[in-house]
C-alpha cells in the first residue's frame, strides 16, 4: 500500500488533536450510542452538532453514473448547509466529498488509518482540502497504516456521525452493507439511489429499497426528510452542469498548449461512457501512440480522467465556478 504520512509529506497540515468522550466537544451524535471509540484523533475540525449531516457511501469501482450522482448529491446537499460524512475512499466516497467541497460546504472523512496517514494516496488533494474545509478523523493512533479490519470498524463512526446514510451505488455483496448494518443498529435512516435493473453496481441499492430504504430519487428526497428547503433543484443543477460542460469544452478548444490531436480526442470523449485508447484510435483514424500521448496531455491538464484502468472520459466539470 502506498501511504503518505503527515510527518513526512503533509507538513503544511495543522496539528493532530486528541479528544475523549468526557470532553464537551465530543460529537453529540456519538454520545448515546454503544460501541463507540474511547478517543478520536482529528485534523481540522469535528462535525458540528447544530448542523444536519448525511453520510454518503458506495462503490469504489463506481460507474460514470455513480460518479456524477455522488458529486451532485454532495454539492446540492452541502449547499443546503448539510455536512457530508464519508471515508475519503476512491469512488463514490471521494466524489461525494469533492462535490461538497466544490460547493464550499463542510465535509468530514473517517479514515481506516491514522489521521496523519493519507490513504489512498491518489486522494491526497482531497485529504488536504478536507483538513481545511472540514476535517479528517480516526480512532487509530497517529502513524497507523491502513489495514482491512480498520476500514470495517471505521464504518460504525461514519454512520454514527450521520443523521441519514445515503448509498449511491453498491453491489449486492459489498462492504457498503457493513455501514448500512451499523446505521440500522444505531437507529439511523437509510436512503439509496435507485439504479437500472440488471446493473450489478445498482443491485445493492435496489435491494435496499425493496427492503424499505428511502428512495433518493433526487437530493430533494433527502432535504424533505430533514425538513430543509431545497437550495437548488436537481433539474436546475443539471442545467448548470450542462453549462459547465460547455465552458470546459470551450476552454479545451481555445487552449493554445493543446495540439489538434488533443482537441480531436477530447471531442470524442464523454463524461458518461469511458472509451479505450484503441476505440478512440479507430474512431479518429489516428495512431494509438498519438491517442495515448493526447490522453496523457489532457489528463495532466485536468481535461480528462481515467476512472477505470485503460478507459477514459472527459473530466467531471465543476458545477459552480
Amino acid at each position: 500500500m502506498h501511504v503518505s504520512q503527515f510527518s513526512e509529506e503533509w507538513n503544511s497540515i495543522p496539528d493532530i488533536r486528541l479528544i475523549t468522550p468526557d470532553d464537551p466537544s465530543w460529537p453529540g451524535r456519538m454520545r448515546p450510542l454503544s460501541g463507540m471509540p474511547k478517543r478520536l484523533y482529528y485534523i481540522g475540525s469535528l462535525p458540528r452538532d447544530d448542523l444536519p449531516s448525511v453520510g454518503i457511501i458506495g462503490s469504489r469501482l463506481c460507474s460514470p453514473y455513480g460518479h456524477k450522482t455522488a458529486a451532485e448529491f454532495g454539492r446540492i446537499l452541502a449547499q443546503a448547509g448539510i455536512q457530508i460524512i464519508s471515508g475519503m475512499a476512491v469512488g463514490v466516497d471521494g466524489y461525494a466529498q469533492e462535490g461538497a467541497l466544490e460547493a464550499r460546504g463542510l465535509s468530514f472523512a473517517v479514515l481506516g488509518s491514522g489521521a496523519d496517514v493519507c490513504y489512498p494516496h491518489k486522494n491526497g488533494h482531497l485529504y488536504r482540502r478536507l483538513c481545511r474545509q472540514g476535517g479528517v478523523l480516526s480512532e487509530l493512533k497517529p502513524g497507523t497504516k491502513p489495514y482491512g479490519p480498520y476500514f470495517a470498524a471505521r464504518n460504525r463512526i461514519i454512520s454514527a456521525l450521520s443523521d441519514i446514510l445515503l448509498v449511491v451505488e453498491a453491489k449486492m455483496k459489498s462492504g457498503t452493507n457493513i455501514t448500512v448494518d451499523f446505521a440500522l443498529a444505531q437507529g439511523k435512516t437509510v436512503f439509496a439511489v435507485p439504479g437500472r435493473v440488471g446493473d450489478h453496481l445498482s443491485d445493492g441499492c435496489n435491494y435496499l429499497i425493496s427492503q424499505g430504504a428511502g428512495i433518493a430519487y433526487s437530493p430533494k428526497a433527502i432535504l424533505d426528510e430533514l425538513k430543509l428547503p431545497s437550495f437548488c433543484s436537481f433539474e436546475a443543477a443539471c442545467r448548470m452542469k450542462e453549462e459547465a460542460e460547455k465552458r470546459l469544452e470551450k476552454s479545451v478548444l481555445e487552449d493554445p498548449s493543446l495540439d489538434p490531436s488533443c482537441k480531436a480526442v477530447f471531442r470524442e470523449l464523454s463524461e458518461q461512457d469511458p472509451l479505450t485508447a484503441d476505440a478512440l484510435s479507430q474512431k479518429l483514424n489516428l495512431p494509438a501512440r498519438v491517442v495515448l500521448s493526447s490522453l496523457t496531455s489532457l489528463i495532466l491538464s485536468g481535461y480528462a480522467e481515467e476512472p477505470v484502468r485503460g478507459k477514459y472520459t472527459k473530466a467531471s466539470s465543476p458545477l459552480y465556478q
